[in-house]
């Protein structure tokens, strides 16, 4: 169980975080699980301006509190249906938005890449507010660490919040890494990490997350 003190403070952290990254703008929302029944999630702003907001105590399992924005039904879906996480970003990456838009998601092609070996396409520029499609998206999720969602950006859930904004942050460089390789006209089959290349660099052993986080001013 998360206090509503500390989970305010995640909360502002990690919008700070993804603004100043380029990982949002207009749009997105962040949040993080204060336990099996409630989540917290930011201000219905953009992430710049609920950086210094306190966020809303949402149910798991209800009808939205008013003013929520519409598709912070995402996160209730996936906090219903994985136990394991305890944080959730919705972001708008612009490479990986350029991307998205041709049906072309990161592969494993570098270290950080690595943390992406399986990401499932969301192959509907629609924004999702109504709980069918939240849920049926979260479906498609499975244990993905992210989903991308064509012309939409993408969601990103993991245990916290520090881990969250950094796979965040590690999904767009991932589709950077992406967009430069097809640029120089290599195919998009060769220069693959082998299974066993990502299973070794899927670690967050070493401060990885604690580094990034860091690294976004997230302290």
């Amino acid at each position: 169980m998360l206090d509503l003190d500390d989970a305010n403070r995640l909360v502002r952290q990690g919008a700070a975080a993804l603004d100043r990254a380029g990982l949002v703008h207009a749009f997105g929302h962040c949040s993080v699980r204060l336990d099996e029944a409630r989540f917290l999630v930011s201000a219905p702003h953009s992430l710049r301006v609920a950086a210094g907001l306190s966020g809303t105590v949402c149910p798991v399992d209800g009808p939205l509190p008013e003013g929520v924005l519409g598709e912070v039904r995402i996160h209730q879906q996936l906090y219903a249906a994985r136990a394991e996480i305890g944080a959730v970003c919705r972001v708008m990456p612009p490479v990986l938005m350029a991307l998205s838009t041709q049906g072309i998601v990161p592969r494993p092609r570098h270290g950080i890449g690595a943390y992406f070996d399986a990401m499932p396409l969301w192959d509907d520029p629609r924004l999702l507010r109504n709980d069918a499609a939240a849920a049926e998206l979260v479906g498609a999720m499975g244990r993905a660490p992210a989903i991308v969602m064509r012309g939409n950006g993408a969601v990103v859930a993991a245990p916290s919040m520090p881990m969250a904004v950094t796979l965040a942050w590690f999904l767009e460089d991932a589709a950077r890494v992406e967009r430069e390789v097809r640029a120089m006209g290599c195919a998009a089959a060769e220069g693959l990490l082998s299974p066993q290349e990502v299973a070794d660099r899927q670690v967050w052993s070493g401060g990885v997350a604690e580094r990034m986080w860091e690294y976004l001013g997230g302290t």
